[in-house]
């Protein structure tokens, strides 16, 4: 199981447009990937309703997890995204 510990950049946290771009980043990754608070329970990230309702906050950590095959550059790509709180997706993703 592939993990990635990351700190939230966005300053809003995960709501309306980083969770948006999150999740897109998240369906297109082509694996499937769960998220969720450093203490919480994993969710889709793939699911709108489910990546707004953890409630991350700037600054707080959150884990992503995959055991799919390409899970580790999957990760990688997320793990940036949400720790630099990029506002627009990188052609990477």
């Amino acid at each position: 199981m592939a993990e990635r510990r990351v700190t939230v950049g966005w300053a809003e946290g995960l709501h309306a447009r980083p969770a948006s771009l999150f999740v897109r980043a998240a369906a297109a990754s082509g694996v499937p990937v769960t998220i969720a608070k450093a203490d919480g329970n994993p969710v889709n990230a793939a699911s709108m309703l489910a990546v707004l309702g953890l409630g991350a906050r700037g600054g707080e950590e959150i884990v992503l997890t995959s055991d799919a095959e390409g899970a580790d550059g999957a990760l990688d790509r997320l793990a940036k995204l949400v720790a630099e709180g990029l506002e627009e997706l990188p052609e990477t993703v």
